[in-house]
């Protein structure tokens, strides 16, 4: 019975972090609030590792024909210097550009983060912020393709994706409100967002693997658990990620706003 139980949790636990990584309500701010509320939670780095490179893989699949044609445009335009690839090649650099940000204030607070800002009080505020970031950029309607990115605008949108470090700031929704803020259009701001996310986390899966083989003894034991996790997690988000692309398409992301706010005021009032 304690195996099924623990099939069953990660299992849910996997389909939790699939389900909220793309859409802009805070994975690891759901997280945070599930394992404070059922005292649901599974220790050690194993499990979050690989339902994120889960969510990584899925990403890549609805991405791949964006990702082939911006390594293919970029590798040409670096050997012929063709007009027609230096658009593609200058939003790999933006791309790259975005995610130092994110890297720096990493190195520099993760230790503060995980000890004093993790608590699920901090949680419910981050989820009202979130709330707020998402209302106000409900009706806007940019002009910037990806040919009219800038450097700045890069640089803005890292600062943004590190600010969702801490949990219940939302990853996809901080940098999609900065692209919308500096006149991205929809459908831009929410590929580059959605492509920033693929080095930040294999950046994150490589860090963390030889901590995940050298911390976790008894990984073995819950081997069969954890891959479940990780399929899991894949259908999960990609299943996610294509109804978020359609609520982005519609215009809708007030009623993530209600959400956050909701979730966000009875977390600080009940935990």
């Amino acid at each position: 019975m304690e195996a099924f139980w623990m099939l069953v949790k990660y299992i849910v636990l996997g389909l939790l972090q699939g389900f909220t990584e793309p859409i802009p309500i805070s994975s690891s701010g759901h997280l945070v609030i599930v394992r404070d509320l059922f005292d649901v939670g599974i220790d050690g780095l194993s499990f979050e590792i690989m339902v994120n490179f889960g969510s990584l893989i899925a990403v890549l699949v609805i991405y791949r024909k964006d990702i082939y044609r911006l390594v293919e445009n970029g590798i040409r335009y670096i050997t012929t210097r063709a007009n027609d690839a230096k658009s593609d090649f200058q939003f790999i650099l933006f791309l790259v550009i975005a995610t130092i940000p994110t890297g720096i204030i990493g190195v520099l607070f993760e230790d503060y983060i995980e000890s004093q800002l993790s608590g699920v009080a901090v949680v419910g505020v981050t989820l009202v912020i979130t709330g707020a970031a998402l209302w106000i950029i409900r009706n806007l309607r940019g002009r910037k393709n990806d040919g009219g990115i800038t450097i700045k605008d890069a640089i803005i949108v890292g600062l943004a994706q590190s600010v969702a470090l801490v949990p219940g700031i939302s990853r996809s929704g901080a940098t999609i409100v900065a692209a919308m803020l500096v006149g991205m259009k929809t459908e831009t701001a929410l590929r580059f967002s959605f492509l920033l996310y693929i080095p930040v986390s294999l950046g994150i899966s490589v860090l963390s693997a030889g901590e995940m083989i050298g911390g976790d003894s008894d990984f073995s034991v819950v081997a069969i658990p954890a891959i479940l996790a990780f399929a899991a997690s894949i259908v999960a988000t990609y299943y996610s990620l294509r109804w978020f692309m359609n609520i982005m398409a519609r215009g809708n992301l007030k009623y993530f706003a209600y959400y956050c706010f909701a979730v966000g005021l009875l977390v600080i009032i009940f935990l």
